[in-house]
Formats: structure tokens, C-alpha cells, sequence
């Protein structure tokens, strides 16, 4: 079974009034969480035109865990996240409601001198 089709299966049970445990939906807004984190800073990562390895150095990191952040494999802590954002040179930008989560960097602006 292809993902579309558990996608397709889980919709038709919840319009059939199925309502999942808690525990799976709790899970599955953390795994969406971390999904958006690392789509977000692989994004702004390759915007930058820089490595793993190059990201990992400016923010005092290893290219390891840079790649378990883009990989969902960890959720990083508040410290680390203003570490990657000032690596990134952007502000970290998240929002959180029941059924929509977003996580963005917007670059600062630079003054032209």
C-alpha cells in the first residue's frame, strides 16, 4: 500500500466518524512539527547556496546534526533553533494551530551600503 493510499484510507475512516487516540494524534502533530522544521531549514539552507558542513560550522554544530534536523530525526531545543536562525541569517518563524503548522525563515534584511 502506496501512501496516497493510507492518506485516502484515514480520511475515509475519520468522514466515517472514526476518531483517532490520542496518543496517534499527539504523535502525529510531533512528527509534523519536525517535518516542517527540517523542510524549512533544508530550504533556507540551499537558498544560502551552503552544505551541511558549512551550516554546521557557523552555527557551532556538527554536520551531523545538521543532518538530523533535516532529516526529522531530532527536535532541537530553543538555544539550538536561535543558533540556526543566526546562521541562517533570518528570523525563525513558527506557527502552530490544530490542523496547520509552519515553520519559515525570513531572511534579515541587508542595508545597501
Amino acid at each position: 500500500m502506496n501512501h496516497s493510499r493510507w492518506k485516502t484510507l484515514r480520511e475515509r475512516k475519520l468522514a466515517e466518524g472514526f476518531t483517532e487516540p490520542d496518543d496517534v494524534a499527539e504523535a502525529r502533530q510531533q512528527i509534523g512539527l519536525s517535518m516542517a522544521l527540517a523542510r524549512a531549514v533544508y530550504e533556507r539552507r540551499t537558498e544560502l547556496g551552503l552544505t551541511q558542513s558549512e551550516l554546521a560550522a557557523r552555527a557551532g554544530l556538527t554536520q551531523a546534526k545538521i543532518s538530523r534536523i533535516e532529516g526529522s530525526d531530532t527536535v532541537p531545543t530553543l538555544p539550538l533553533l536561535a543558533k540556526l536562525a543566526k546562521a541562517l541569517d533570518a528570523s525563525l518563524n513558527i506557527a502552530l494551530d490544530d490542523d496547520d503548522t509552519r515553520v519559515t525563515f525570513t531572511p534579515h534584511e541587508t542595508s545597501a551600503a
